[in-house]
């Protein structure tokens, strides 16, 4: 590929050509691979990312051609088959994406904040991609980047894609600000939806192979998102490295991966060792897509766990570094640990308006290979201060570079030298209240409607409700089979296991339920102690008074229902859910019916379809753990 603009020839390296990180002699790193090709004059418009405009309205910055990138997938652009162009930038973008060769078959608006992009779909046509980003709108000298890409007439994997003996991949660039911001663009696309909408997966190779979310798709050209690929069924801990893997060996970039410790008896995780796409793979394959999938499902997942995600921020061993807690460092691909080992990944952010305040989306992954989108709320994001817990919060992958004839991490150090990695340890110097009101005020950085706020509370609870609902439904059927009880691990084990108690148990989940819980109710109070948060009106006690009447209100409106043992439908009102809080501190087990896994009381009408219990040995052990769910506090992994 070959890019020209009016920056100088410098800048389009730093901006198009991918080039080696800052802080990285280029030496170190191979140079991208050339794709052939001249630019040339494009003419059909095929995206006006130009928003309508109101006079009154003052015009942003132009972002300038250094701070464009433009992209084409696949690699190798096939002759009459549809090809992706992305353009990024850490700037805002307006203005209009043309080509020359093919009309639009789909376009997208302008996404993310920062970094800011748009996707256009287009068939490639000719001997040439050629591809122009006109910026408009904007105050200054507007960007004008062109792109010119080799067409082959059959699929053509890009020399990094290669397998052998000795490595999994080789790697032609390197991590920096451009491949970061590319790299974040993808994560919001592939789990992007409208506003208020949580999609599910059954698993992570269902969005891979959706060429309308994944802009990668089938980029090496070897089939590798196509229904016949590699299953890919990530857990939580492994989702965010399967992420990476995957755009990494996309794209020819280097991956790495250290063997860390859970932790225990007072410690927190600790790590060592480095394992990278440059090693010889354990079971060598022929065929590239082969490999990377035996690597994710073998080597990946062998290696990676929630104590993985946890090590200390001063680990400079750690495949993870912490992030300030600022809007421009919390983008999608950032990911965030928490203390007890759940992991998430930032999929989107929206800024806050009139209506609601800001909003932060991040997807997990769960035991049984589902992945679903949630937003940011104590709910789901837990947080603690305890140095035998490791390093909870939010975080980013530790970039890979190459030096000394091997691939190091990049250390803290000089992570902290360059802003466009967002170091910082903030997160470290933060109690519990004070992580959850600097959160608060980086989503909703002016003064909020309690009214308003307390409704984006009860709808978070009500979104973390109906997520239980669908894992106690797949609990239901797992009892339907009829087969043995699922056995119960011993003590803090009934949080991480593998087999039916792993794929059907919801301790975690209940756990989280139970503090969603709390802090719904005690959002009212949480208003009275920063009254100057928010916009409200009176003194302390009036105001929490006020609120808890609505609370009563808007939790009595909110309904889920649930399939009982017996096939029939009931409904519980959210005001019924947060009434049986104490039950939910023994509803896991998936031996147990459905009707009491809701917390309905023995001699109901409710409870009348229940046939199946726990074993009493089991209800024994669940006793003598309960002090977790009561006192809201997880055992540390």
């Amino acid at each position: 590929m070959r890019a020209r603009g009016r920056a100088s020839s410098a800048g389009l390296v730093a901006s198009f050509a991918l080039a080696a990180l800052a802080c990285t002699p280029k030496s170190h790193v191979p140079a991208p691979p050339d794709d052939g090709g001249l630019t040339a004059e494009a003419t059909a418009p095929i995206v006006d990312a130009s928003p309508e405009r109101d006079s009154a309205v003052p015009k942003h910055a132009c972002a300038g051609d250094t701070a464009v990138t433009l992209f084409v997938s696949p690699a190798t652009p096939v002759r009459g088959k549809p090809a992706r162009v992305v353009a990024v930038s850490e700037a805002k973008l307006q203005g209009t994406l043309s080509a020359r060769s093919g009309p639009t078959s789909e376009a997208s608006d302008v996404r993310g904040g920062p970094p800011y992009f748009f996707v256009a779909e287009l068939e490639a046509g000719g001997e040439k991609l050629d591809v122009t980003f006109d910026e408009s709108g904007c105050e200054g000298t507007p960007a004008h980047k062109e792109l010119s890409v080799t067409v082959a007439p059959h699929r053509r994997p890009p020399p990094w894609a290669r397998t052998s003996e000795t490595a999994l991949w080789s790697s032609s660039r390197a991590w920096d600000s451009v491949t970061e911001n590319l790299y974040s663009a993808w994560i919001e696309a592939l789990f992007d939806a409208k506003e208020g909408e949580n999609p599910s997966f059954s698993a992570l190779h269902e969005v891979l192979r959706d060429p309308k979310k994944n802009f990668l798709f089938d980029h090496l050209g070897l089939g590798e998102d196509t229904d016949h690929a590699q299953v890919i069924r990530p857990d939580c801990a492994d989702l965010p490295y399967v992420l990476r893997a995957t755009f990494a060996w996309k794209l020819g970039l280097p991956f790495g991966m250290a063997e860390c410790s859970r932790g225990g008896g007072g410690a927190p995780p600790d790590c060592k060792g480095l394992v990278t796409h440059a090693d010889p793979p354990a079971r060598p394959k022929p065929f590239a897509a082969d490999a990377f999938g035996l690597f994710v499902r073998g080597t990946l997942a062998d290696r990676v766990h929630s104590g993985s995600a946890r090590a200390p921020f001063t680990e400079d061993e750690s495949d993870y570094y912490p992030v300030d807690l600022t809007w421009d460092a919390l983008r999608p691909g950032t990911v965030y640990a928490d203390p007890y080992g759940h992991v998430l990944v930032v999929a989107k952010r929206l800024r806050e308006n009139r209506d609601r305040g800001g909003v932060l989306y991040a997807v997990d992954g769960q035991p049984d290979g589902t992945v679903a989108r949630k937003r940011f709320w104590r709910g789901n994001f837990l947080f603690a201060k305890d140095p035998a817990l490791g390093g909870p919060g939010f975080k980013r992958f530790r970039p890979l570079v190459y030096r000394g004839g091997s691939y190091q991490r990049v250390p803290d150090k000089e992570l902290a030298k360059t802003p466009s990695w967002s170091y910082g340890t903030v997160q470290s110097q933060l109690d519990l209240e004070a992580f959850y009101d600097t959160m608060d005020d980086v989503l909703s950085p002016t003064p909020r409607d309690p009214a308003v706020a307390l409704r984006e509370v009860v709808t978070a609870l009500d979104e973390q409700v109906r997520t239980r609902v669908t894992s106690i439904e797949n609990g239901r059927k797992f009892l339907e089979k009829k087969g043995p009880p699922a056995p119960m691990p011993e003590g803090a084990q009934i949080f991480e296991t593998q087999g039916p108690w792993e794929d059907f148990s919801t301790p975690s989940r209940d756990l989280r339920l139970l503090i969603a819980i709390d802090v719904a109710r005690g959002f009212p109070a949480r208003v009275a102690r920063r009254l100057d948060r928010y916009a409200a009106h009176g003194k302390p006690d009036e105001v929490k008074a006020a609120l808890e009447a609505q609370l009563a209100a808007e939790l009595g409106a909110k309904k889920v229902q649930y399939t009982r043992t017996d096939g029939s439908p009931f409904e519980l009102t959210l005001a019924e859910v947060v009434s049986r809080a104490e039950a939910f501190e023994m509803t896991y087990n998936p031996n147990d019916c459905v009707e009491l896994r809701w917390g309905a009381k023995a001699g109901s009408d409710e409870m009348s379809t229940c046939r199946a219990h726990a074993p009493a040995e089991q209800r024994a052990k669940m006793e003598s753990s309960r002090a977790w769910f009561r006192d809201r506090k997880r055992p540390p992994r």
